[in-house]
Formats: structure tokens, C-alpha cells, sequence
């Protein structure tokens, strides 16, 4: 039995959030939590948070095991991305994109 949760439109670059969620990966909710709490990235937080939301979702389903939860993936996709336009030198302008992203956590109770 699965559950998941999701954030979206979260503003970081997917390649700096996924440096957090590969850690993660296949560990044990606990295990993954305790590394959260000490990972020094800007991101690590919000992730915590999403893992404990996670959990709050299988709790409320009733059906399954939350001290047996592990974390099944954790994957980040691509959000949408703000264009913006910084003056260079004469009289021309770059753009910047400053991105975003969707982080998902799936847990599971029975490993395969």
C-alpha cells in the first residue's frame, strides 16, 4: 500500500533539490528524518516537512503500518520557469530563469 505527497511550485532549481532527494531514497521514514534534520541545504527543511506529511497521510488512511513505512521514491520534476531581464552593456539584456520545481514522496509499508 502506497501513499504520497506532493509540493508544488516550489522555488529552487530541480538539480539543486534533487541532490536531497537521492539521499533519501530507500531509507526508513525515521532513518530519512534524522538525516533531514542535519543535511545543511536550503531545501532539506521543506523535504522534512513533505516526509511528515507523507506520514500524516498514511496515519489518517489507517490501514497500514507507520512504523514500517520507508520512503519507495522520491523524485523531483521540473516546474514552471520565471523569465527574467538583467540590463548588460550597451544597451543589450540577458535573460534569467529562475526555476522551479515539483517535489514528490512516495511511501510504503511492504518492501519487495
Amino acid at each position: 500500500m502506497q501513499v504520497q505527497a506532493k509540493l508544488r511550485h516550489y522555488r529552487m532549481a530541480p538539480r539543486k533539490t534533487r541532490l536531497v532527494t537521492d539521499m533519501i531514497k530507500g531509507m526508513d521514514v525515521e532513518q530519512a528524518l534524522n538525516v533531514l534534520k542535519v543535511t545543511r541545504k536550503k531545501c532539506a527543511p521543506v523535504i522534512h516537512k513533505l516526509v511528515e506529511s507523507a506520514v500524516s497521510n498514511a496515519d489518517q488512511r489507517g490501514d497500514m503500518d507507520v512504523d514500517a513505512l520507508y520512503i519507495r521514491k522520491a523524485y523531483v520534476d521540473e516546474g514552471p520557469t520565471m523569465r527574467r531581464f538583467m540590463p548588460r552593456a550597451m544597451g543589450r539584456a540577458t535573460r534569467i530563469n529562475k526555476r522551479s520545481c515539483h517535489i514528490t514522496v512516495v511511501l510504503d509499508d511492504e518492501r519487495d
